[in-house]
C-alpha cells in the first residue's frame, strides 16, 4: 500500500510539472487497465508484438505483463524520464515484470521517433490526446497507423465528455483546438471502432475505444 501511495504521489507531481504530457492526476485504475488490455488478453496461438504508448508508472503495464503469452514481445514508449526510470526499475526488481523482461523493452522517446520497421499486432495507448495541439494529435495518430499491423487492434481511452466540458468554460482558440481533436479522433473511429467500454468506476470516468487498424 505504501508503494502504491508513493506511485500516486510521483504521478501527481509529474501532472503538476508536465500537465500537457502527463494528462491525468492519478495512474489508470484497475478497471480501466483491464479494459485497455481486453484484446491482449484474448486467446491466441501465434506470437504477437505489443506496444504500450505512454505507460507512465506502469499501472496498465502491470496488467499487460500478466497477460503476455510465452512468445509475445512487449515494447513501451515513454517520453517522461522519471517514468522511464521507474519502469526500468520495475522490470529489474518486480517478479511479474522480471518474468517478461528478456522480451520487453522501454524506449525513452516520442512515439513519432519509434522505428516503423516491424509492425505491432496490438497497440495500447495512455496518451492524453485531448491535451495536445491538433497538429501533434494528427502526427501521433498517423504514427500509430504506420506502426500497427493491418488487421491489428488499437485500444485507447478518453475521459468521458472531457471535450464538451472544457469547451463550455474555454475561449475561442481552445474550443477550436478541442473541435480539431474531436474531428481527428472521429476520422480514426469512423467505421473502425469495434468495441467501446464505459469505465464508470475510474477516476475520472472514462471510455475505452478499440479500433481495427
Amino acid at each position: 500500500m505504501r508503494k502504491r501511495f508513493a506511485e500516486y504521489g510521483l504521478f501527481f507531481g509529474e501532472f503538476l510539472r508536465n500537465f500537457h504530457t502527463t494528462g491525468a492526476v492519478l495512474p489508470s485504475g484497475p478497471w480501466l487497465a483491464s479494459a485497455l488490455v481486453h484484446f491482449v488478453d484474448q486467446p491466441t496461438a501465434t506470437p504477437r508484438r505489443i506496444l504500450e504508448i505512454g505507460p507512465g508508472t506502469g499501472a496498465v503495464t502491470r496488467r499487460l505483463v500478466a497477460t503476455l503469452r510465452p512468445e509475445d514481445r512487449l515494447d513501451l514508449v515513454e517520453l517522461n524520464g522519471n517514468f522511464v526510470r521507474i519502469l526500468n526499475h520495475r522490470f529489474a526488481t518486480e517478479h511479474a515484470f522480471q518474468a517478461v523482461a528478456p522480451r520487453s523493452r522501454v524506449y525513452h522517446c516520442a512515439l513519432e521517433d519509434l522505428s516503423r520497421d516491424t509492425p505491432y499486432d496490438l497497440i495500447v495507448s495512455g496518451l492524453p490526446l485531448n491535451n495536445f495541439p491538433v497538429g501533434q494529435v494528427k502526427r501521433i495518430l498517423r504514427a500509430i497507423q504506420q506502426l500497427g499491423r493491418p488487421g491489428g487492434t488499437l485500444s485507447f481511452f478518453e475521459y468521458i465528455a472531457v471535450r464538451p466540458a472544457r469547451a463550455m468554460v474555454s475561449g475561442r482558440s481552445e474550443r477550436l483546438r478541442l473541435r480539431g481533436i474531436g474531428h481527428a479522433l472521429g476520422k480514426l473511429l469512423d467505421g473502425r471502432e469495434i468495441r467501446r467500454d464505459w469505465i464508470w468506476p475510474n477516476i475520472p470516468p472514462a471510455w475505452v475505444h478499440h479500433v481495427r487498424m
